[in-house]
């Protein structure tokens, strides 16, 4: 989609300047940095231990055979793990105040797949930019054609079984991730509205950090492993169906779910809010008291502070959610919450079965 989506400089726009106030008061008075604090510093050498201890055991087969499998996915979900808590921070620029560390750990998602410069635009610009906008936010478009998850989708037949097949393709996205997914949008003219022009050296690290985890993930292990082909094929599939539904799940409980909206801008390109407000509307958070949640997914699952301060490290994302509440209240705008993960993903079932009833009437 060509046209170029304006948001509303008015509606909305004193409830950022007040949320971001009090914000960037909350970290002053506290006399702590926005950034990594020891306990996420913790957190980050746990995650990437553990990912590469369990790479390193099953490398050197220093366990039974009949371990590599459950190991295979305990490597998939340390993979998702570390995107979810190591790099996204990173590439936001969120881990540390020194962009040299903030580009080191980013670099780290090179070996769980992901090419960190494609992801800085499909993400941090697109995405955070256009949150749920059809035509512009490419992160919404998990499997176009199979899933629709706005009226403006286009509508098959198949779709009326989506609620069904979704989750299964979730775990799909790593794979194509690896694979696919990076190439064709760093290879497609735009993503979204933004015209790519990419500097000289990122075609060079698509392709040699790619050739890298391919040496990695699939012919180190070949070479080395007392395992036949088609049984390294089970575990790497294993791998990243574990890592790809971590994925997939979490990405789409935080904006497909009931009471986000999917907002399309009027014939001049024009959103009637405020970016601000339409973060609000278009975002979701999910057990956000439940430590478990908060430990292992980085945030994610506080997705309506992410948006608002991307630059904010996600280990803070608790203590100004309740600056964010309550600044949302005052200006009578949504916060769109699940209380459980279960209680997400039932809304996230709802959601796709209620975008995929109208594909019922299609032959």
């Amino acid at each position: 989609m060509s046209q170029k989506v304006k948001f509303s400089s008015a509606s909305g726009s004193s409830f950022y300047a007040t949320v971001r106030k009090r914000v960037e008061q909350y970290f002053v008075q506290n006399q702590i940095s926005q950034h990594a604090n020891a306990q996420m510093w913790g957190k980050t050498s746990f995650f990437l231990i553990g990912f590469v201890g369990t790479y390193l055991l099953i490398i050197f087969g220093l366990t039974p055979i009949w371990m590599l499998l459950p190991l295979s996915a305990i490597l998939g979900m340390f993979s998702a793990f570390v995107g979810f808590n190591v790099c996204h921070d990173a590439i936001h620029g969120a881990l540390s105040g020194n962009k040299k560390v903030n580009k080191i750990f980013g670099f780290v998602f090179n070996l769980v797949g992901a090419n960190p410069y494609v992801w800085s635009i499909t993400h941090n610009v697109v995405h955070h930019t256009y949150t749920n906008i059809p035509g512009h936010d490419e992160d919404i478009d998990v499997a176009p054609g199979l899933i629709r998850i706005s009226e403006d989708d286009e509508v098959n037949a198949i779709q009326r079984y989506q609620h069904w097949y979704a989750f299964p393709l979730y775990s799909l996205a790593s794979l194509s991730w690896v694979f696919r997914k990076d190439y064709k949008k760093f290879f497609q003219n735009k993503i979204g509205a933004h015209r790519n022009k990419h500097p000289k050296r990122e075609y060079f690290n698509l392709f040699f950090y790619k050739g890298l985890y391919y040496l990695l993930f699939i012919i180190l292990p070949l070479l080395v492993l007392d395992i036949t082909w088609w049984q390294f094929i089970i575990g790497f599939l294993l791998l990243h169906i574990a890592q790809g539904l971590t994925m997939g799940l979490v990405f789409q409980l935080a904006h497909v779910v009931e009471g986000t909206d999917f907002p399309v801008p009027n014939e001049t390109g024009q959103i009637e809010e405020a970016w601000a407000e339409h973060q609000m509307r278009t975002t979701a958070n999910f057990a956000t008291h439940n430590k478990f949640a908060a430990f292992f997914l980085g945030g994610l699952n506080r997705q309506i502070e992410h948006h608002l301060f991307p630059k904010v490290c996600h280990i803070h994302y608790g203590e100004i959610s309740l600056i964010v509440k309550k600044t949302a209240e005052e200006f009578n705008l949504p916060y769109i919450e699940n209380k459980s993960f279960v209680s997400a993903l039932k809304s996230h079932f709802v959601t796709l079965k209620k975008f995929g009833k109208e594909a019922a009437a299609v032959n």
